[in-house]
């Protein structure tokens, strides 16, 4: 059944004899405004980044699947953290109660970090941390580990998520509120960007706008203006927009609609490498190129027939590689109704394998270039996304749209109309509300966190507690505590408290009693 609008509300023509919007000069891959692609030969110089996203139970089980996906050839590794640890709560907080490595990794102390860690050679092997609110503090852990071991910062390639914007709008991952998050956002850059160079300090993220409901328009404008906001806090803070945004990063989400993501990537390098000449200055092309981690949608995946979503992840992981990523997750099968297995992780590795050596699409850079499709609906985007960037700088930004609850309340009405679509049938959803199986879902093997392992945490966080030196650590919390009430920057800090065996939650009560904690405003969409 063919649609006449596609979900972010774009007119859709039969058919496509010209490229309409011709004002929107591409150029050429390598060349501003990056469009077709941030280098010239793209894949054929380099494949991107395999960066498989894995994190459960404890820190010894993890580090057990990293170990299996680098043994299957994952050439990146990507952390994912549990409730607790998102939140700054210890594991035997009464709010971490039953939620201890259910939907990642619980990481309470250095010792957790370095067991998370064990044998992975950290001055080889890239690695992305999905953390915000405390996003300082595990980047922390990770470098006193680093230190530990006599590597040099100078030698650590990976990324910290630190956006902590689209927690207040998507997520609900927040700790504080959204001016000292901003600081410590800030605070990270600073610090990398002279201690830790080859470190991206902030992963701008796009993704969990679009899971919350957003449409692709709503992903590219809101993740932009979230970019935009980080760039002005950092001018803010005395920093030059060039020494700090070769190291921004993207994380986009790669949807269903194949074509419509293909342009969503193409649109977003045109604007960002815009955005960072015309409204920041910045000469350097490493500032103007919008470098992106892309993963599959997991939103899209279905409880009913998890075999069908083998196909999904396969075409959303297509586009995103079509649209020039640099890096990549592709989602388990079984994601809709638990944590990937290790087989199911390994299907959707060799997705991307077998994308990568036996599809051919990485022979040629920009290979869907000259498509009258595609062309149309990049200039679309790039109009439509633009037009809402402006509108939220019309009020006063990104973090102002957000205090006010404006963002918020878009993607809530975007979430139900696209909800609506479905229930109706407009959205078709093979294998739920079109050709559904009577039988319902399949019967396939499940992760499952047994209840031991909190338990189990909670044993080691107390006996890590029994066993370091006490003063030392509270020493340091009194330092992290005076120099919060400043504007030091708290990161040399952060450092030496971890290392001296303060705990994240420890360090994260010290910042709750300085900058207090955030309390969402309701949003009526």
């Amino acid at each position: 059944m063919a649609r006449d609008v596609n979900g972010s509300g774009i007119p859709l023509r039969p058919a496509y004899d010209r490229a309409e919007g011709a004002a929107h000069a591409l150029g050429e891959p390598g060349s501003f405004p990056f469009a077709r692609g941030i280098r010239p030969e793209m894949y054929r110089a380099r494949l991107w980044t395999m960066r498989q996203y894995a994190g459960f139970a404890t820190a010894a089980e993890s580090n057990a699947r990293y170990r299996y996906l680098l043994d299957h050839g994952t050439t990146g590794l990507s952390v994912a953290f549990d409730l607790p640890t998102q939140l700054g709560f210890d594991s035997d907080a009464p709010q971490a109660r039953g939620e201890v490595g259910k939907v990642g990794v619980a990481i309470d102390t250095i010792a957790d970090m370095e067991t998370l860690l064990d044998g992975i050679p950290l001055d080889r092997v890239t690695v992305s941390m999905t953390i915000n609110s405390p996003a300082s503090l595990l980047l922390a852990m990770y470098l006193a580990v680093a230190r530990r071991r006599g590597i040099s910062f100078d030698a650590l390639g990976g990324t910290v998520q630190n956006d902590v914007l689209k927690e207040y709008v998507a997520r609900g991952t927040y700790i504080y509120p959204p001016e000292p998050s901003m600081r410590l956002v800030t605070d990270v850059m600073a610090y990398c960007s002279r201690d830790v160079p080859q470190w991206n300090t902030i992963s701008v993220s796009g993704y969990h706008i679009r899971e919350a409901g957003s449409t692709a328009v709503e992903e590219i404008a809101f993740t932009l203006a979230n970019a935009k906001a980080y760039l002005r806090a950092a001018q803010r803070s005395g920093l030059e927009p060039d020494a700090i945004a070769p190291r921004i990063s993207f994380f986009w989400n790669a949807h269903n609609d194949f074509f419509e993501e293909v342009a969503k990537f193409r649109a977003a390098r045109y604007l960002w490498a815009h955005i960072t000449r015309d409204e920041f200055g910045c000469k350097d092309p490493r500032s103007q190129m919008l470098r992106f981690h892309a993963q599959t949608g997991g939103s899209t995946l279905t409880a009913q027939e998890p075999d069908n979503n083998v196909v999904r992840v396969a075409l959303q992981a297509l586009a995103a590689v079509l649209g020039g990523a640099q890096s990549l997750h592709t989602n388990g099968k079984d994601e809709a109704l638990a944590l990937p297995t290790a087989e199911a992780a390994k299907v959707a590795l060799r997705t991307q394998q077998i994308i990568a050596y036996e599809s051919g699409v990485t022979d040629v850079a920009d290979p869907l270039a000259g498509s009258y499709y595609v062309e149309t609906l990049t200039s679309e985007l790039i109009e439509r996304a633009a037009a809402i960037v402006a509108e939220i700088d019309e009020l006063g930004g990104s973090v102002a749209a957000i205090e006010s609850g404006w963002m918020q309340a878009r993607v809530a009405d975007s979430a139900y109309r696209a909800q609506q679509a479905i229930e109706s049938g407009k959205e078709i959803v093979v294998g739920v509300n079109k050709f559904a199986d009577a039988s319902g879902s399949s019967d396939i093997p499940l992760q499952r966190i047994d209840e031991r392992v909190e338990r189990e945490q909670v044993a080691r966080l107390q006996a890590f507690r029994a066993s370091r030196d006490d003063k030392a650590a509270r020493r340091r919390l009194e330092e992290v505590r005076a120099a919060a009430a400043t504007r030091e920057n708290l990161m040399p800090h952060f450092i030496e408290a971890v290392d001296a065996g303060a705990t994240l939650g420890e360090v994260c009560d010290v910042l709750r009693g300085v900058f207090g904690t955030y309390q969402a405003r309701e949003v009526v969409a």
